[in-house]
């Protein structure tokens, strides 16, 4: 069975403005990533990408994209990618994250995340790859995002653990 999230992205992106009320939708569930207005461009099992534009709200002290809205953005599209991939009956947490600064972010940026298929049902670990891309291709972040995946607990567990 598809996720909420991925069902939703099925049936917005073929849609006028779809992205937009996809992306909107997905930043009023996890509002954090409000701050960095994140436009989604592709969500499947194993892949998501947004861009996150360039504005005054995310720059720094030198002009560029700073460094932890670029890891927003990341995490974004991490947790898009995990919503829709996660195996039915698992749930995942981000478990720490380790990235790179490898260049300025000096343009809108293309924030995307990436998986193995079978890393999903090897884990509980779950390494996620991400790059943060300038419009000229120089890639400015990389790294991986850890994930914990877990079997969920049903609803006796969740009752018999409140007792």
């Amino acid at each position: 069975m598809a996720s909420q999230v991925l069902g939703l992205w099925e049936r917005l992106r073929g849609v006028p403005g779809g992205e937009r009320v996809f992306s909107w939708g997905f930043t009023w569930k996890a509002p954090y990533f409000r701050s960095v207005r994140p436009r989604f461009v592709q969500v499947s099992p194993n892949f998501a990408a947004l861009t996150l534009p360039k504005r005054r709200a995310v720059l720094n002290h030198i002009g560029t994209v700073h460094a932890i809205a670029v890891c927003n953005g990341l995490e974004a599209a991490m947790g898009a990618l995990a919503e829709a991939t996660v195996p039915a009956g698992k749930r995942w947490l981000p478990k720490g994250m380790e990235v790179s600064y490898l260049a300025k972010s000096t343009s809108d940026l293309v924030c995307s995340a990436e998986t193995d298929p079978d890393t999903w049902t090897s884990g509980p670990e779950v390494p996620v790859r991400v790059k943060a891309t300038r419009d000229d291709g120089t890639v400015v972040v990389e790294g991986v995002i850890h994930l914990w995946v877990t079997d969920k607990k049903t609803s006796a567990e969740r009752v018999a653990s409140k007792k």
